[in-house]
């Protein structure tokens, strides 16, 4: 009867009488209630007896009470095992004594309990354990003296099988990592495959990282996913830990993915941590750039719009076109990614001269992003017919790239698929010197709104059509889907025809891109008419699906 809960002497929290001196720290009183028989075996709610309260306060002398209390009585009784049963009573948490005082670091309470048998290695509920619990709250003296003591270093704790240097390293207790890199397996790994120097890269624990590595543990260490520490330093934006594993042999091509061959570098360039991309870029090996089953880093900056760093990529020569990544990212290049989102990335790669496929031009008309194409006839410049049949360079592109013969053909493919939203895209081809003829096909002119079909037709001579095409405008007035200007019923008159021909002998490209047309010996006023600045472009209608992705 006397061990059970005195249920009517207890506060409410359900403590004893002796548990609440124990806890106030009051050895006298303590002695009183020992004197009067009161029980010092009691359990709380929580299963904790008096000696978990004296364990967890602190209190030396208390606890030093209550072991003579159990050991006066133990040794009437003849036997010691009463005695190690009290010491490592456990609390419904699966907490001994010593646990409870080794959390908080009372070293001399921990030494008293040890004396008496505690059992050093005793495990939670949760897999802790007194020097794993020592080590968490960074009671360096505790660690010391329990490692000193035997205590077992190498077990795993917690659901994710950390060691006790794990935690120190996790939490940054550099002393403890230095007392325990002595006794310690340094490689150890949790339950995926991640060592104490993993964890020092991945958390920015730069002084425990050159513990570690002085200490001789692996810099290139690979957890089961294959991400190395200079990997997972490079994602967090650790720069010390980054440049201190690169000083130390870490290796910065080692693959670090099992789905595709991921690099420091890629993790730098998605995270945007400049310094650390601009440290990796001088020593990974170009061919992440452009090789065939490789990724260019520009993919994960461009995606993430880190503006910085697709300049410096582009400014150390890394390609705006990198290499195909569909089998990997489902990207053909970098640029691909505008099919998603027209960004400032994107604006980058196309000064840069990042080869323009169909699908760049079909988001370009398509999804209504009205400064792309602007942006891309800024930079790019449409040469005449003859430099592809002639396999020249135009002489007078001003520094701009020019687009290949295939650019230009995906241009027409997505320009003539999207004639009937022209009003939007036209105005700007023409004055970027696109050459008419091009778009004068059937299904343009089957397409076209009339004010689009008015337009393009004052760029050509009108009454040279092929026999085909005047029949399509022919069944056009003839349905009332197009109203032509009253003089495409006319033969061109005389100042249109030789602005034609001044257009055709210059070509479209300088005619409307440079200011050739003023340096020819023709009045100023003419000027204007030579560039076709007179006739009014179509109106640009609203339009409903704007946000539809190009496939």
């Amino acid at each position: 009867m006397e061990q059970r809960m005195h249920f009517t002497e207890c506060y409410p929290d359900t403590v004893s009488s002796v548990a609440a001196a124990v806890r106030s720290g009051s050895r006298k009183q303590l002695r009183r209630l020992i004197k009067r028989g009161r029980s010092v075996e009691c359990r709380d709610n929580r299963g904790w007896s008096a000696l978990h309260e004296a364990a967890a306060a602190g209190s030396t002398e208390c606890v030093q009470e209550l072991l003579s209390a159990v050991g006066g009585k133990i040794k009437k009784a003849g036997s010691s095992r009463g005695s190690r049963a009290y010491v490592n009573s456990l609390t419904h948490e699966g907490e001994s004594a010593c646990h409870l005082a080794a959390q908080r670091g009372h070293l001399a309470v921990v030494q008293l309990l040890l004396e008496a048998h505690a059992n050093i290695d005793q495990l939670t509920n949760d897999l802790s354990c007194p020097l794993y619990a020592a080590v968490d709250g960074g009671h360096k003296e505790v660690v010391e003296l329990l490692v000193c003591e035997g205590a077992e270093v190498n077990r795993t704790h917690t659901a994710s099988c950390w060691t006790c240097l794990h935690q120190a390293v996790y939490k940054g207790h550099s002393e403890i990592v230095r007392i325990l890199i002595n006794v310690c397996n340094l490689e150890a790994v949790d339950d995926h495959r991640i060592t104490p120097l993993f964890l020092a890269a991945q958390y920015g624990q730069q002084e425990c990282l050159e513990i570690l590595v002085n200490a001789g543990a692996n810099v290139n260490t690979q957890a089961a996913d294959l991400a190395t520490p200079l990997l997972i330093a490079s994602q967090e934006g650790h720069q010390a830990c980054v440049d201190f594993l690169l000083d130390h042999g870490a290796d910065p091509n080692k693959a670090c993915s099992l789905d595709w061959p991921q690099l420091p570098i890629h993790a730098a360039a998605e995270f945007g941590h400049i310094g650390i991309l601009r440290r990796l870029i001088a020593v990974t090996d170009r061919k992440c750039d452009r090789g065939d089953g490789m990724v260019s880093p520009l993919y994960m900056t461009v995606k993430n719009n880190h503006i910085k760093c697709v300049e410096l990529l582009l400014k150390e020569g890394y390609s705006p076109d990198a290499q195909d990544c569909t089998h990997i990212l489902g990207l053909s290049s970098p640029l691909s990614l505008s099919n998603r989102t027209y960004s400032e990335s994107v604006r980058l790669l196309i000064e840069a001269g990042a080869t323009l496929s169909e699908d760049n031009w079909m988001h370009a008309f398509i999804t209504g992003e009205r400064d792309m194409l602007p942006h891309i006839l800024e930079h790019r410049w449409i040469p005449r017919q003859e430099v592809y049949t002639m396999g020249f360079s135009s002489p007078h592109n001003h520094g701009k790239i020019e687009l290949t013969q295939f650019e230009l053909r995906d241009l027409l493919c997505a320009v003539l698929s999207q004639a009937q939203f022209a009003a939007s895209w036209l105005p700007l081809l023409m004055k970027a010197g696109l050459e008419p003829s091009l778009l004068m096909q059937s299904r343009m002119l089957e397409e076209s709104k009339g004010d689009v079909l008015n337009y393009l037709l004052e760029f050509v001579n009108w009454s040279t059509l092929s026999s085909s095409l005047k029949h399509i405008l022919d069944q056009r007035r003839a349905e009332k889907t197009w109203e032509p200007c009253p003089r495409f019923d006319n033969i061109p008159p005389l100042s249109h025809i030789c602005r034609l021909q001044v257009r055709s002998v210059l070509g479209p490209d300088l005619v409307m891109r440079t200011n050739v047309v003023e340096q020819l010996p023709v009045p100023s006023p003419l000027h204007d008419f030579l560039k076709f600045r007179d006739i009014p472009e179509p109106p640009v209608q609203t339009r409903h699906h704007l946000d539809v992705d190009v496939v």
